[in-house]
């Protein structure tokens, strides 16, 4: 019996079909993509999206910045663990989250224990064009903020490096692009992802 080869058209008509067996937690630097590669992930997975920072946002009814400024980072930091643990609890999807969560051991100890964390690893210089123009970066509200920039990378690469999948992110990847490297990935991991 001969094998049928499907062309790109029978592809793109009828795209594989996923399922997401653990929640797939993305981590990295601010501008690393995490909120947008985790919504073109979702969307190609077929799964609920969450964006940790917009879910502390919510419940708080302020800003991350506006957080910072009122309670201070270390309250921030508690929310985000909470809420990260809550996340953990529903039905597998993507969660996002802020720059900053992974860096707690306990978030890395629940998200390994009941998710799969992946690391977009880019470079400083992707980091700092993506992220230079934004105001909503509280950690960079200095005097110097490719300095700081430079000083967070310099701390955090070495726990991000501790993520359970390292994706690398390059300047020409579109977002679709992107979310398709995680996806192909996931693939090598059938205790996470299965291929229908």
């Amino acid at each position: 019996m001969s094998e049928i080869q499907q062309s790109p058209a029978d592809t793109a008509q009828n795209p594989p079909r996923y399922h997401l067996k653990k929640t797939v937690v993305m981590v990295g630097m601010m501008g690393a993509g995490k909120t947008a590669v985790g919504r073109a992930l979702a969307t190609k997975l077929g799964v609920p999206f969450v964006d940790s920072d917009h879910e502390i946002e919510a419940a708080a009814n302020l800003t991350v910045p506006e957080i910072f400024e009122r309670d201070g980072e270390a309250f921030f930091r508690k929310r985000e663990t909470e809420v990260i643990s809550r996340l953990l609890d529903k039905a597998p999807g993507i969660l996002s989250t802020g720059g900053g969560a992974f860096l707690a051991e306990a978030n890395r100890d629940n998200i390994s224990a009941r998710g799969l964390s992946v690391w977009l690893d880019a470079d400083l210089d992707l980091l700092w064009n993506r992220v230079r123009y934004k105001t909503s970066r509280p950690l960079l509200r200095t005097a110097n903020p490719r300095g700081t920039l430079t000083e967070l990378f310099e701390k955090r690469v070495p726990i991000y490096r501790l993520a359970d999948m390292t994706v690398v992110s390059t300047p020409a990847l579109s977002i679709d692009a992107m979310a398709q490297r995680v996806v192909d990935a996931l693939a090598d991991r059938p205790d996470v992802l299965e291929v229908l």
